[in-house]
């Protein structure tokens, strides 16, 4: 059974490549979350990873 994380980060992929548009994975105090980049500000939350479709993977 996956972890919260890695289902988190597998979710973040397909979100990446259905919207063909970067989203980032962060952590917050109640869990992990997945939002467009653009629409997220560097100092609201942890960012554990961006997925960038053209990229074909995280963009660490």
């Amino acid at each position: 059974m996956p972890n919260e994380l890695s289902l988190a980060q597998n979710h973040a992929y397909q979100l990446a490549h259905t919207l063909m548009a970067p989203v980032t994975l962060f952590r917050t105090d109640a869990g992990f979350g997945i939002q467009p980049s653009a629409e997220l500000e560097d100092d609201e939350v942890e960012t554990l990873a961006e997925y960038n479709p053209f990229d074909g993977g995280p963009a660490l």
